[in-house]
């Protein structure tokens, strides 16, 4: 595999997670709670604290994650030599620091440091925490980087 092969395999991991993450931040601003049976349940299962997950609040995220997927992987097809390829470069950049913050988060939350969060109401939180989001976001923070760093395609200028 070549390092060119690599990058864009890594920027489409990331470019899928948040996507995907996009697109339930897009479902739950029209009031499904899936997974969840309500709202204060999927509100504990992702966030660990009550919050609401109304339009104004969810699409900007979506508009982010869908943003970032598009920044990342436009930085592996086009590259730093791109006219906007310091703008992409920052992007893919910010997307690394982003879930890498989170991954950190989510390390300081696995080990019990005080952070707020109700623990009693935050057990599904908890428990979805330490197996999916920090290890997915430490894994994302990963390839971001790789992104960032690896060799571009040798697509359009």
């Amino acid at each position: 595999m070549t390092a060119a092969t690599t990058t864009r395999a890594a920027a489409l991991a990331v470019a899928a997670v948040l996507g995907t993450d996009g697109l339930l931040h897009v479902l739950w601003s029209t009031g499904s709670t899936w997974p969840a049976g309500d709202a204060q349940a999927l509100s504990y299962a992702v966030l660990g604290i009550d919050a609401p997950f109304t339009p104004p609040v969810v699409l900007p995220l979506a508009a982010a994650l869908f943003g970032g997927a598009a920044l990342v992987t436009a930085r592996a097809r086009l590259g730093r030599a791109h006219r906007f390829g310091r703008l992409l470069q920052a992007g893919t950049l910010a997307v690394a620091c982003g879930t890498a913050v989170r991954g950190l988060a989510g390390l300081a939350w696995a080990a019990g440091l005080d952070t707020g969060l109700d623990a009693a109401a935050g057990d599904t939180f908890q428990l979805l925490n330490r197996a999916l989001y920090t290890p997915l976001c430490l894994l994302m923070a990963a390839a971001a980087l790789r992104v960032a760093a690896g060799k571009e395609s040798t697509g359009a200028r």
